[in-house]
């Protein structure tokens, strides 16, 4: 099942990965398995009517799109993770009475260096709430670790850009870790420097997004 959504014509945050890859010249790894897995794991907590738990399929299909052990063992892993998930009073706190896969679309008018430019833009919220925010498998094993993954994998760009769609004044990242099933949260408020940081890699790339396109 494709979800329509990736066809939607507006900018979104993985565009602007996909213009950063595109004008970097550091090497990229696949993301495909990463993102197979971690998809899982949100429909698990967000969308539990798209998983078949007994025969381990989502959407109708196994993991990676194919029988295997490897599949299988994987689909293992994230149940463990959701149970570990389900049973945190904190994170449960977090999502209660949130909706879930929150579609957000805008026109946004952006400054680069005083040079105006609009886009429309989109995102699709993990949950969207009083606290909203992303839930983000990892194989972090320490919280120090993970916000050192958050930095890396431009989280936090990702959470500015959702944020100022909505206006929203809190944001928060949950990471499960599949290494150690230990989870961990890095709460994000607009103005602060993480917010700030993000903010101003998301411009930039918006810019350069907006020239090449």
């Amino acid at each position: 099942m494709i979800d329509p959504y990736f066809s939607r014509p507006e900018v979104s945050n993985s565009d602007l990965t996909k213009t950063k890859q595109a004008l970097s010249t550091r090497d990229s790894f696949d993301p495909t398995e990463a993102y197979a897995f971690g998809s899982l794991i949100d429909a698990m907590i967000t969308e539990p009517d798209r998983i078949d738990w007994w025969r381990k399929l989502i959407d109708g299909q196994p993991l990676y799109g194919i029988a295997s052990e490897k599949s299988t063992q994987d689909f293992d892993t994230a149940k463990k993770m959701f149970r570990v998930f389900s049973d945190n009073k904190k994170a449960q706190a977090i999502i209660k009475n949130a909706s879930f896969q929150k579609v957000s679309v805008r026109n946004r008018s952006f400054n680069w260096n005083g040079l105006q430019f609009d886009m429309d833009c989109r995102c699709k919220w993990d949950f969207f709430g009083n606290i909203s925010g992303d839930i983000k498998s990892t194989v972090a094993t320490t919280q120090k670790q993970f916000v050192a993954a958050c930095h890396y994998f431009d989280y936090f760009r990702s959470r500015a850009w959702y944020m100022d769609l909505e206006d929203t004044a809190r944001d928060i990242i949950i990471g499960i870790s599949k290494k150690n099933l230990k989870i961990f949260f890095v709460p994000i408020v607009r103005g602060d420097e993480l917010y700030e940081l993000g903010k101003q890699e998301y411009e930039e790339l918006a810019f350069r997004h907006w020239v090449l396109m």
